[in-house]
């Protein structure tokens, strides 16, 4: 299987505004296109559209083409289900919706510390393994976005599943924030297959500082931006697919044009990554090196050098993109402190050796993600 994957999160509408209004005849022609150049994975989720995505796929893939020649994943969001029956009554309807009689692949969605609790109270992955034992599902995972501590603790609680969806980009990947290389070493070390989300965090990677693109256009001036970022992750060992939220035919067609025959990075490309990445990130708000000895003594628990990284992304892209900060710091401050919770003790500036202002800080975090 080619290692693109098209998400059906993001896809072409008639009316900007409306997320319902999927342009079903362009949806069309792309997966026609992906499924004419040998690609064959699809993405989806009921919340995805406000509800139409899973119906999008069964109007422009499973309806239009032979179960076989496609793979499709989907999800158990947490939102759909208050108690155990809500289970079998929402998987039975997303077969129907998406017109097939088994998933090829199915997700615990989106967890974190709130959600993992409410998937382990319903016993959802105990579901989703009865499903796949009865053949309704081929192979099951669980998509991420949280801490690698957590992330141990559900490949230890469910050794059994096959895939984690995570992610993974060149500016996450050393990350406080979302510490994507320290979750993809945990999912190998699991053993674990790799589906990457958020190659392209968004949108965000597609545009970059112009001496950062100048670097890449440098070495190849064929290449788009974007594919920097999708090539980036899918020369990681285990990687099975990366996903891209392709909303029109113009990002579907370059997609396609590199990833068809994929060549994994070299060094050099490897090194100009990491130049790209500093230059990206030389233009941070906040200057902390993440060294962590504010966080010794805290009296809230705030772990302030993950929180300003999440809101040195979030600032450094805010151009209207898509955002996941948002989602990392919702799920932390069910572990910690907000960082609205700060008293102004001054312990934090005290041991700061960036002497950063850190209680001015944490109320712009706060303003931003509160």
């Amino acid at each position: 299987m080619k290692k693109l994957g098209f998400g059906f999160m993001r896809l072409p509408l008639l009316n900007e505004e409306d997320r319902t209004s999927i342009d079903y005849q362009q949806v069309n022609d792309m997966v026609d296109y992906f499924i004419d150049h040998g690609f064959t994975y699809f993405d989806t989720a009921r919340p995805y559209h406000n509800g139409f995505s899973e119906k999008a796929i069964g109007q422009c893939l499973s309806s239009r083409y032979p179960r076989e020649s496609f793979f499709l994943t989907t999800k158990m969001t947490m939102g759909l289900v208050q108690k155990e029956e809500d289970l079998e009554t929402v998987f039975n309807d997303q077969l129907k919706v998406c017109g097939v009689d088994y998933f090829d692949n199915y997700l615990v969605h989106n967890m974190g510390v709130t959600n993992y609790q409410k998937a382990t109270r319903l016993k959802i992955f105990e579901f989703v393994k009865r499903k796949k034992e009865e053949g309704y599902i081929k192979e099951m995972g669980f998509s991420f976005h949280d801490g690698p501590e957590l992330l141990e603790q559900i490949l230890n609680d469910h050794p059994y599943v096959d895939y984690v969806q995570l992610q993974i980009n060149y500016i996450d990947w050393l990350s406080e924030g979302i510490q994507s290389k320290k979750c993809y070493d945990i999912a190998r070390q699991h053993g674990k297959k790799v589906i990457v989300m958020e190659p392209i965090k968004g949108g965000m990677l597609a545009s970059l500082p112009s001496d950062a693109e100048a670097l890449f256009k440098n070495i190849n001036p064929d290449l788009s931006i974007a594919s920097w970022a999708i090539r980036f992750v899918a020369s990681l060992e285990g990687v099975n697919c990366v996903l891209s939220g392709m909303s029109d035919f113009d990002q579907l067609k370059d997609n396609v044009s590199y990833m068809e025959n994929f060549i994994p990075m070299n060094e050099e490309e490897l090194k100009c990554i990491d130049h790209a990445t500093n230059i990206i990130q030389s233009s941070i708000s906040i200057p902390c090196t993440a060294c962590e000895y504010c966080v010794k003594g805290c009296p809230k628990n705030i772990p302030i050098p993950q929180y300003f990284s999440l809101y040195n992304t979030e600032k450094r892209f805010e151009k209207g993109y898509f955002s996941t900060q948002a989602v990392y710091y919702n799920n932390m401050i069910q572990k910690y402190g907000k960082a609205s919770d700060c008293i102004s003790c001054g312990q934090c500036v005290r041991a700061c050796p960036q002497h950063i202002k850190i209680i001015e800080a944490l109320k712009d975090v706060a303003a931003t993600f509160e």
